[in-house]
């Protein structure tokens, strides 16, 4: 749906949303539904040459489009505010507008919801076609290069971009962080916000993949997953614990648990915290009852060999780079086995070091830790406290959740609320 771009000698538009991911596209929607009663123009104005790459990568193409239980203990950022604005729009609304597009979700095992097409296609098709039945306007490869506010002389925005620029009466900024920069968000948003008045906290990779040191044994284990307890440590204090699923890879650790505890070393790092992880590969039990067991098992058990009694709990493939790490012969048995050879092992199984060297870069990070400060915005409307008008939402704000579709949901609330009050 291209469109030429309005020039300044043009009439203002009324709303122009700036970014046209989930919660850009979101935003037009309600802003077209809510003013779909009277003569009004909406243009969607986005850097890319197609909306919704974001989207479309999204949950291994299948776009994970929320959770089936979110609550503000699924987000990083101020819990009052994100309290607030999920209940203005919930699970439940998500689930009825999708359906209501045309889009049915389906819940997995997991709790997580998506298409029952398995295609994010159906996501961003979707929201195009919704767009096209409110006549809301869509402005590819426009990067916006910067935004002049309202003067006595010119009583609105000037959206100066690639194509040209846009006068408009109102703003909704929707321009994403810094994560996935290929789909067209490179934090150059940011650069927008602050200059309409608005503060930005540092920003950090989040949900991202970790690489380890070449010498751990990662390689070995590539496409193993399973359970473990992940512990994240800073200047000596525990800042993060979770349990989940790990996956080791070619290059390190991903699945759901690294996934989220990356966050909490990424800022430890780049802040100067000196962090260190820790995984225990036996979720629940601690140094003491697996060194017990250990003991039993050389009493009670002395010819079976270490090696078989940690594969009963264990994938044979980790048991045996265990072994190795520690030195033990694979051969050797619960009744041979020294005392310290065992409590180092115990420790390898229940404080397993994750030698992390970086994480995997922008490229791989899913969302951006840090942004807009949630209370430079009025959580009941999205606007900006800074600057009337401007409205703001999704990504660009200092708040990001869990790995799930809580991103998604996220998105989807705040893009309601923005476009909804935006043309009230």
């Amino acid at each position: 749906m291209p469109t030429m771009p309005p020039t300044a000698h043009e009439p203002p538009i009324d709303l122009a949303v700036i970014g046209g991911g989930a919660a850009g596209l979101t935003a037009a929607i309600f802003a077209g539904e809510a003013s779909a009663d009277r003569a009004r123009r909406i243009v969607v104005i986005d850097s890319a040459k197609a909306l919704g790459a974001k989207i479309l990568v999204a949950g291994g193409g299948r776009c994970n489009v929320t959770h089936d239980v979110v609550t503000p203990a699924d987000f990083n950022g101020s819990r009052n505010v994100v309290r607030n604005i999920l209940a203005a729009f919930d699970v439940q609304a998500t689930v009825r507008w999708f359906d209501s597009m045309g889009v049915k979700l389906k819940r997995e095992e997991t709790g997580k919801l998506f298409p029952v097409t398995d295609s994010a296609r159906t996501v961003v098709d979707a929201l195009l076609e919704r767009c096209h039945d409110l006549n809301i306007e869509i402005l590819t490869a426009a990067k916006v290069q910067r935004i002049g506010r309202p003067t006595s002389e010119q009583p609105c925005f000037m959206i100066h971009h690639d194509r040209g620029s846009t006068p408009a009466q109102r703003i909704v900024l929707s321009t994403g962080g810094r994560s996935l920069p290929r789909s067209g968000s490179d934090g150059s948003g940011w650069e927008l916000v602050k200059a309409l008045g608005h503060t930005v906290t540092p920003t950090h990779a989040a949900l991202a993949p970790l690489t380890l040191d070449a010498r751990m044994f990662h390689a070995e284990l590539s496409g193993l997953s399973l359970d473990v307890e992940l512990s994240t440590y800073a200047q000596g204090k525990r800042i993060d614990h979770r349990s989940g699923s790990l996956l080791w890879t070619h290059f390190g650790i991903s699945g759901p648990v690294v996934m989220d505890a990356s966050r909490h070393w990424i800022i430890a790092k780049e802040t100067g915290g000196g962090p260190e992880m820790f995984c225990n590969l036996l979720p629940g039990e601690s140094f003491e009852s697996v060194e017990q067991w250990l003991i039993e098992l050389s009493r009670s058990r002395p010819k079976l060999m270490v090696m078989n009694a940690l594969s009963d709990r264990l994938a044979q493939r980790i048991s045996a780079c265990l072994m190795a790490r520690e030195n033990i012969e694979p051969t050797t048995t619960c009744g041979q086995l020294p005392r310290d050879a065992r409590r180092a092992l115990t420790h390898a199984v229940t404080k397993l070091p994750l030698p992390i060297q970086n994480h995997r870069g922008w490229n791989y990070a899913e969302v951006t830790a840090g942004g807009v400060p949630l209370q430079e915005i009025d959580f009941r409307t999205m606007e900006s406290r800074k600057t009337p008008s401007l409205f703001l939402a999704g990504e660009i704000l200092d708040c990001d959740g869990r790995i799930g579709g809580f991103n998604f949901q996220w998105a989807w609330a705040t893009g309601y609320l923005a476009g909804k009050n935006a043309m009230r």
